[in-house]
């Protein structure tokens, strides 16, 4: 009767478990070979790199900076909750899947201001 109640209750915390909503993300996945990457575009849990896709939605060859994209799937998993990756972000306003601006993907420097150094010039130079 113990063992029935214990697995039960174990059951019952793996249901709970995979009720729970997960975050998604729509981001690239990589495919090819080393020197011939392209990426597929995909749905997957988003703090995981090796989670299992839940959905494809196209690929992306940046070599020849082809696309192809399933627009309707894209609209259904954003208004779902799916967040895109900052490339795949730029790659769908591309595509024209969605509409805004673009996210910078290289930090830029800040450049402060340095104050100009006194030049020494032959008169204020001690001579030895």
């Amino acid at each position: 009767m113990i063992f029935y109640r214990q697995s039960f209750i174990l059951y019952s915390l793996f249901k709970i478990h995979n009720s729970i909503k997960k975050m998604l993300a729509i981001k690239l996945r990589q495919i090819g070979k080393k020197h011939q990457k392209t990426f597929r575009i995909v749905v997957a849990e988003k703090r995981s790199k090796m989670s299992a896709v839940i959905d494809d939605l196209g690929f992306w060859n940046p070599h020849t900076n082809k696309f192809e994209i399933k627009k309707e799937k894209v609209e259904h998993w954003l208004k779902n909750g799916a967040q895109p990756t900052d490339s795949v972000h730029n790659i769908l306003i591309n595509a024209k899947a969605i509409e805004g601006k673009k996210i910078p993907m290289h930090k830029t420097p800040v450049k402060t201001e340095e104050t100009p150094k006194p030049e020494t010039t032959p008169e204020t130079a001690s001579v030895a």
